[in-house]
């Protein structure tokens, strides 16, 4: 296992060693008209985290981001849960719910914005949007997953619904079901920072677009790096939690 730590910490500084290199490359064939170079955007990006006005962004972008995620979350799971126990119901919405996921969810926020207005709501519904149905779905396939022998189990014993629900799905689905938490932790990101694209008059999404605006490259670029480690290091979290889910199942 120390082993395989070795290999994998060796893999990822010599990924991002060749990524570095790459921004750099790629900064010295297009010029400061288009990027920064990464030391340089790594002090403005530390710059900016010192600086008192921005933190009343990057604040209402975590508020709404923690909301939407919650939101994902919780109905993704119960949905996926309460769909998957019941197979005919399963074959039915899986489908459809696999179908509705390959929309454009920017072409839902409009009616978002109609329906909720101007502000926080707005982009925490667009952000869960984009999490809640990939997580109902790999509810619903780590539902479909579990070893026969325990529902089985359970039946013989004449366990309830409720009780086959809390006893054997539920345990039984917790490392799958993580593994579709992590993947919908990135997109309800993502749907996050978009609604704050659009119509918003504050956090870290609309401090994007007014910089796309002015083109201030330098605030561009730092701004992206701050959402692309904070994304990298939760993320790397929540893999490390899911990888030790799945060696104790």
């Amino acid at each position: 296992m120390n082993r395989m730590n070795v290999r994998r910490a060796l893999y990822t500084a010599a990924f991002l060693a060749a990524l570095l290199i790459l921004w750099q490359a790629m900064y010295a064939a297009f010029g400061p008209r288009v990027l920064t170079p990464p030391w340089t955007t790594f002090v403005n990006a530390w710059n900016m985290l010192r600086m008192p006005d921005y933190w009343p962004d990057i604040a209402e972008s975590v508020r709404a981001f923690l909301i939407a995620l919650a939101i994902a979350f919780g109905l993704g799971m119960v949905g996926g849960l309460l769909i998957g126990v019941w197979r005919a119901c399963a074959e039915v919405f899986e489908p459809l719910l696999v179908n509705i996921n390959t929309v454009p969810k920017v072409a839902l926020y409009p009616v978002i914005l109609l329906i909720f207005g101007l502000g926080m709501w707005s982009k925490v519904v667009f952000g869960a949007l984009h999490g809640v149905i990939p997580i109902m779905i790999s509810t619903i396939g780590a539902v479909r997953n579990v070893n026969p022998i325990y529902v089985r189990c359970g039946r013989t014993m004449h366990l309830t619904r409720g009780q086959m629900l809390r006893r054997i799905w539920v345990p039984a689905c917790v490392p799958e079901i993580f593994s579709g938490l992590r993947l919908g932790f990135s997109l309800t990101l993502l749907g996050t920072i978009f609604g704050e694209f659009f119509a918003s008059q504050k956090g870290v999404g609309f401090l994007l677009m007014n910089a796309i605006d002015l083109r201030n490259i330098p605030t561009i670029m730092s701004l992206i790096l701050i959402l692309v480690v904070f994304a990298v290091v939760a993320n790397s979290a929540l893999l490390a939690v899911d990888r030790k889910l799945h060696r104790q199942a």
